[in-house]
């Protein structure tokens, strides 16, 4: 164990976790009461000199058992608050008795130090390879007067800029609680003057991820879903940021929740100008039984620090993500090459125009075919056989297997696509098992596209999606599964609940389709499982635990992929990235844009197309095959390499990102604009990352540079000519 990561001093009563890049710094105050101090850039000893001062603040209350006026849980920074104990802001917790009362006050019980990171049961979470790269602090929290007992988990790798947080409750009374509100952390922060802006990721359905940002005031602001997933509205991610940060400069705190549910990210700025964060599963509609001698464990949620802007910030949740989060055999695997066959024939498909479109990829060099809706049940149209995972008698004349084989024959890889929480009304799931469907007694559920949602907190449902996709992979040779949802969650209710437990459908539902996944995936762990969710509903680092990629956004238009893939690079690895060429004009805005561009926008990302590889030009091909020979050479480089930020689509009329390698030896700088002018400005872009010394090529005209010349003056952005024009500039180090 690194017992340098993390100490306690028993006489001042402060505990200090600390690496080579942060701090986090908390103190036992009077009365046992856990307080925050600090979390930031390292520091190399505390001498407790920040002790909070005392002021009398008329109406805020003392701290209950002791008459200090000048003391009140409503100032103080705490780690973990509680409703009901004189502190009025946002509490972290809420617990319930039997006689309805629901005041907590946690004091101090105990503390352990333990080498390692715990496992989360039924959760994902990140985690460790070896044991001695990181420590974990368990801080024990008890109620004052009876045996509620919280423990709060701390860990600290060696060399992340990261502090994973959750909380355990655990239920030692004789009585049954009711958990109303149980959050992830608290983030306490006095210096809340440094943080005055805040970051967020909303969005809708075909425009995912959007970036946002706003002056945090006076009062409360909540970023949540309540759509029972992450969803396309809200992102599962936020980051405070000093006022004059940006992607370069600037201290900036991300804040990312491991959770694939409803979530709530909650901000108060009190009345004597304090910040205070919490994170967690939505207290909306929420509750949890917790009888006697039972624990209820939150999700993780995974802290953040950069003194160097946002890019810092990303990379370290890159990285995190990309290594002690993402699992199995695809984890670092260069990523194939697919063609989904959705928008080149939606339902309409045969064994023959299957088979045209798989010769034609076969041709091009692209490395994977999957089948999209369609394959399965008596599915013709979205409104029927969600549930019934076996395949559709007489729509593929030679059959299912006849398709994979076909494909497999050809050198490519298979994969297929499936809905597993979904049930249709016209299935034959629901007509043998019509209590599945998820919805309340005695009312019609309301449908979202002719579709609902299968109970999936109930084991009897999973097990039976399990069998009926097990019957698939066993039978088929299968190399990706695209694990779709396409609706928000609705009539939550569930017949295997008492009234009083209603409150923890939509939480057992996402426990159970983690569970279904983890089955799945272990039993089945050569395939590339991909999720998707109408596109981007449900992108999160949950469920990045499972399926190491995403579908990004259902818009495959290049100029507004733009803005989804750039805000998505906030938060997560452009190997969990997916990004199609698809056909002009796009199915979803109308736009026309070249084959280039698209090519550039995609291989930004996991390379695919989505399109009717039939219905190309020779020309077209001709550049397509161009495309996939120039991303094969770059793919570690895009997939693995270090994304860097420069120019924000959000901010004006261009935009510019680079991918550099770990060793700073390569580079692929993308530029974009969007609209011409009959006057352009010469657009200029300054590269981030490249080692000052090194000599680096310009693979297409043969023209040096050194990294120091690319990092300070930059280079133009071509003479564009004409309305959405990209450019890829791939450079290399020269000599030794």
């Amino acid at each position: 164990m690194n017992h340098n990561l993390i100490t306690f001093d028993q006489e001042q009563g402060i505990f200090h976790l600390k690496n080579n890049e942060i701090s986090y710094i908390m103190k036992l105050e009077d009365e046992g009461v856990l307080a925050h101090i600090y979390f930031g850039k390292k520091v190399n000893q505390y001498h407790d000199h920040k002790n909070y001062p005392r002021r009398d603040r008329g109406f805020s209350g003392n701290v209950p058992g002791q008459e200090e006026r000048a003391y009140s849980k409503d100032t103080l920074p705490q780690e973990f608050s509680s409703h009901g104990s004189m502190d009025y802001r946002i509490p972290a917790s809420i617990i319930q008795r039997q006689n309805g009362a629901n005041l907590t006050d946690l004091r101090y019980h105990s503390y352990d130090i333990s080498a390692g990171k715990p496992v989360l049961a039924g959760l994902p979470s990140a985690y460790v390879v070896e044991e001695n790269e990181a420590s974990t602090l368990t801080i024990t929290l008890k109620d004052r007067f009876e045996e509620i007992y919280l423990d709060l988990f701390y860990t600290i790798y060696n060399e992340r800029n990261v502090i994973a947080r959750s909380v355990k409750v655990r239920n030692l009374t004789n009585q049954t609680l009711s958990i109303e509100k149980i959050a992830s952390m608290q983030l306490d922060l006095t210096n809340s003057g440094k943080y005055q802006d805040v970051l967020s990721l909303p969005g809708a359905h075909v425009q995912e991820r959007q970036v946002n940002r706003e002056k945090l005031s006076a009062g409360i602001k909540r970023f949540e879903s309540r759509r029972g997933a992450t969803s396309h509205h809200m992102n599962s991610f936020i980051a405070l940021m000093e006022e004059d940060a940006n992607e370069f400069n600037g201290e900036v705190i991300g804040v990312h929740l491991v959770y694939s549910g409803n979530h709530s990210f909650e901000l108060e700025v009190d009345q004597i100008n304090q910040l205070r964060l919490v994170v967690g599963i939505n207290e909306y509609n929420f509750s949890w039984e917790l009888k006697t001698q039972q624990e209820f464990q939150t999700p993780e949620v995974l802290l953040a620090y950069s003194d160097s802007g946002l890019n810092k910030m990303s990379d370290t949740f890159h990285h995190l993500l990309r290594e002690r989060v993402a699992r199995g055999a695809h984890q670092y695997a260069e990523r194939p090459i697919l063609v989904n066959n959705w928008e080149a024939t939606y339902f309409d498909f045969t064994n023959e125009k299957i088979e045209a479109i798989v010769d034609e990829a076969a041709d091009l060099g692209i490395e994977m075919f999957v089948l999209d809706d369609g394959w399965f049940g008596h599915r013709n149209n979205d409104d029927s056989s969600l549930g019934d995972w076996f395949e559709f008698e007489g729509k593929l004349a030679k059959g299912l297997k006849a398709v994979a084989d076909y494909v497999h024959a050809k050198k490519l890889k298979f994969g297929l696509w499936f809905e597993p929480e979904m049930i249709s009304i016209d299935s034959k799931l629901y007509e043998e098992h019509p209590d599945y469907l998820m919805q309340v007694p005695g009312r019609t559920p309301s449908g979202s596209r002719d579709q609902h949602l299968l109970d999936m907190g109930r084991k009897e449902v999973r097990e039976n999606i399990q069998k009926q996709m097990e019957a698939i992979l066993n039978t088929i040779e299968i190399d990706y599964i695209k694990w779709d949802m396409n609706r928000s969650m609705s009539d939550t209710y569930s017949v295997a609940l008492e009234s009083h437990q209603q409150g923890e459908t939509a939480h057992r539902y996402i426990l159970g389709v983690y569970e279904l996944m983890e089955n799945l995936t272990e039993k089945y762990p050569k395939i590339l499982w991909e999720g998707c969710s109408g596109g981007g509903g449900r992108f999160d680092a949950g469920f990045l635990y499972y399926m190491p990629q995403s579908w990004a956004s259902d818009n495959t238009d290049a100029i507004e992929r733009l803005k989804i893939q750039y805000g998505t690079s906030i938060a997560y690895p452009t190997s969990a990235i997916t990004a199609h060429v698809s056909a002009v004009p796009n199915h979803q805005t109308g736009r026309v844009t070249s084959l280039k561009t698209r090519g550039d926008v995609a291989m930004s990302g996991v390379l695919g197309y989505e399109l009717d590889l039939t219905m190309l030009s020779e020309a077209e091909k001709d550049e397509i095959t161009q495309q996939i020979k120039v991303y094969q050479d770059l793919r570690p480089l895009v997939q693995y390499g270090n994304f860097i930020r420069l120019i924000s689509p959000f901010e004006g009329n261009t935009t510019a990102w680079l991918f550099v390698a770990e060793d700073q030896s390569e580079a692929l700088l993308f530029m974009a604009r969007t609209l011409a002018s009959a006057q352009p400005v010469f657009n200029e872009v300054r590269l981030k990352g490249l080692a000052e010394d090194f000599l680096y090529e310009d693979q297409a005209t043969g023209e040096i540079y050194s990294g120091s010349e690319l990092n300070q003056i930059g280079v133009y952005f071509p003479d564009f000519y004409g309305d959405f024009q990209t450019k890829l500039i791939h450079f290399k180090k020269r000599g030794n």
